[in-house]
């Protein structure tokens, strides 16, 4: 009983991951897709950091924010794609207990930062046109700087206690997971541990976040739009409306795919839809909210072409 004890325990040292598919054609034609994509939402992201870093004008907490985003949009795409990409071409598709722990924490974390900095963006818009006149005494260089703080700070915090359940649950010999990266679900379903308390934990920390941020921002959003609404001039209820539209955008795919997701006390979606669903939250969003940030911003687009003239 010793030997096999042992080998149960070694063999969740690494699990393998089965990946979107185990057709070699259609691993290439992924394979370069996803390339393209991740190396357009690095670049994509460096731009935006790079354009409100160099032009003094962009200086104010709303692209301040947009910064931190595309940051994290970086990091978080990073957390998954990468080892994604290497895992479509190599013929062992393998992660380390240890690496797949890692993997979940960072992309439980970088999530939930998302979530509180989407709806601390949403908070900054609203005074922004709703009080136009409190702005600058609301959303000074200080409460910047504790918004942003904040949502990194709890975002680390929120991504502990999950990660810290799932570890410690028994993963017995067979350790294929079937998805293409270290996500929740997969990995619960492949415990031989009694996982009703680490769901039902996982289900509550996942509905506070995604229900308060989903909520702050919604109604952050409904007030823009009651407000865009007493606009007299059309032209100012069209400028106004088109960020704020494409902003709600980016928020409802985000939210729509995360909710659908997390916010389920039993994991019983099929394992297709479930990395469809999760290659847009990973793979496209990343990409997606800077684009639909920036260009959809005139001060933005001036300050880019500014900038490649100057170059």
């Amino acid at each position: 009983s010793s030997f096999q004890e042992m080998t149960n325990v070694t063999a969740a040292l690494e699990f393998r991951l089965l990946g979107l598919s185990s057709n070699p054609h259609c691993q290439i034609l992924l394979f370069t897709v996803f390339l393209v994509i991740y190396i357009l939402t690095i670049l994509g992201n460096i731009i935006i950091i790079s354009v409100v870093t160099l032009e003094p004008r962009l200086h104010s907490p709303m692209y301040k924010f947009l910064k931190n985003l595309s940051f994290l949009e970086v990091c978080y795409t990073t957390t998954i794609v990468p080892k994604m990409l290497a895992n479509l071409l190599a013929k062992r598709k393998t992660i380390s207990f240890s690496g797949c722990m890692a993997q979940l924490y960072y992309f439980i974390s970088l999530g939930a930062t998302e979530c509180y900095l989407l709806a601390v963006m949403a908070y900054d818009r609203y005074l922004a046109v709703c009080e136009p006149l409190h702005y600058g005494v609301a959303m000074t260089a200080e409460s910047y700087t504790r918004l942003a703080v904040g949502s990194w700070v709890t975002g680390v915090f929120t991504g502990f206690l999950p990660c810290l359940m799932v570890s410690r649950l028994h993963f017995c010999s067979y350790n294929l997971i079937d998805h293409f990266f270290c996500d929740i679900s997969p990995l619960l379903k492949l415990s031989c541990s009694d996982t009703t308390v680490t769901e039902i934990v996982i289900f509550i920390v996942s509905l506070l976040v995604l229900s308060s941020c989903f909520l702050l921002t919604l109604v952050s959003y409904l007030l823009i739009i009651l407000s865009i609404l007493k606009i007299p001039s059309a032209s100012g209820k069209r400028i106004t409306f088109s960020t704020c539209s494409s902003h709600l955008m980016v928020v409802t795919i985000y939210y729509g795919t995360m909710i659908s997701m997390y916010v389920r006390p039993t994991y019983n979606l099929s394992s297709e839809l479930n990395k469809a669903v999760s290659v847009l939250y990973t793979v496209v969003t990343p990409l997606l909210n800077p684009v639909i940030y920036s260009l959809r911003n005139k001060a933005f687009k001036k300050a880019l072409e500014k900038i490649v003239l100057r170059h």
